[in-house]
């Protein structure tokens, strides 16, 4: 029996992972820290608050007295680190909330769990601290170079990627530094129910529904790998019965696609459905398919991001020679998001 603390557990790939392990592992106790910020939603948690073996705490990762009382009255003996400021817009707009909860957060968890798992001995040799990371840490890759590997140097070319470049390494000298038993895993992007709408996915879908304005960066030739959350929460807990204490593990769809294709691709799918079900029509009767006409019209092109890397790509064959994650086809994973959205607007 495990005793977790989920930072972060309220936000998007957090409440899944929190769900996820709750389902295959129902005999741990789960123990949520989140501050509900605009990314955490307690709504994500719904159908846990009467389980005895799980609870919720609102609160700060930067409150070293909370976390060191929930770790001991709790005796948590692991701590998965989701809680971070994750949108690349808003690091560039405000800089300071990602150093303090992404560097000074994740510190301050790292700072608790070596006082009393090692220092006091409470788990000593049996615990574990797992921190969440992202592909963003490695930089940028030309269209024809090779993916990220866990070797690859870091190069972080934005306030948040920079952020969570820190933190990374703050958690390997811990380990380094001090036995903490940690492990790192670094994902590429993540799509599924839930996710805030400031990013790709819900924005494309939200707007071809609405029948507004598909905003596309640039040219729309930037490239990203899309991994499915409920993969993500696979590999993770891949990591955590099968990973190398110190190591780090890249967990990516090995999906790669630029945002133009990307965004014509969630198009047809939409056109395609409003055909085969005509009840859609008098849903969103602002949606182009509503009068048969191609989505993708909708696309707009709109000033670049400072700063805005051009390709992301993760070799996750590490991670692969400890476990498979098996992921369903990226096109019926994209139709059961749009199928989501469509069915919660009603």
């Amino acid at each position: 029996m495990r005793r977790l603390l989920i930072t972060g557990g309220a936000g998007f790939i957090g409440s899944h992972f929190v769900h996820y392990w709750h389902n295959k592992y129902p005999a741990d106790r789960v123990v949520v820290l989140d501050l509900l910020t605009y990314a955490g939603n307690l709504e994500f948690l719904s159908g846990l608050e009467q389980n005895t073996l799980f609870k919720f705490v609102k609160g700060d990762i930067c409150d070293e007295q909370l976390v060191t009382q929930l770790i001991k009255t709790e005796e948590l003996d692991t701590i998965i680190n989701f809680a971070a400021e994750s949108h690349v817009d808003r690091s560039i707009e405000n800089p300071d909330i990602f150093v303090k909860t992404n560097i000074l957060g994740t510190h301050t968890l790292l700072k608790v769990a070596h006082k009393l798992w090692i220092e006091e001995g409470i788990f000593k040799t049996n615990h574990r601290f797992h921190h969440i990371s992202t592909d963003e840490v490695y930089g940028t890759l030309k269209p024809k170079e090779p993916p990220f590997t866990e070797n690859t140097p870091y190069a972080p070319n934005s306030p948040y990627s920079a952020s969570k470049a820190s933190s990374d390494h703050l958690v390997r000298a811990y380990h380094k530094t001090f036995g903490l038993n940690t492990t790192i895993s670094n994902c590429s992007n993540n799509f599924g129910s839930n996710q805030n709408s400031e990013k790709l996915l819900p924005t494309v879908i939200l707007s071809v529904l609405k029948g507004q304005p598909i905003p596309v960066y640039g040219k729309g030739e930037n490239i990203r790998d899309w991994l499915h959350v409920e993969d993500h929460c696979k590999g993770i807990d891949i990591i955590l019965n099968k990973g190398q204490i110190g190591e780090t593990y890249n967990i990516g769809g090995n999906n790669e696609w630029t945002n133009i294709d990307l965004c014509k691709k969630i198009c047809s799918i939409i056109d395609q459905l409003f055909r085969e079900d005509r009840t859609l029509a008098t849903q969103f009767p602002e949606c182009p398919a509503t009068k048969s006409t191609p989505c993708e019209n909708l696309i707009e092109f709109v000033t670049d991001r400072p700063g805005h890397d051009l390709r992301y790509g993760i070799c996750a064959d590490k991670l692969a020679s400890i476990g498979a994650l098996n992921p369903q086809p990226f096109e019926q994973r994209l139709t059961q998001l749009i199928e989501y959205y469509t069915q919660a607007a009603s």
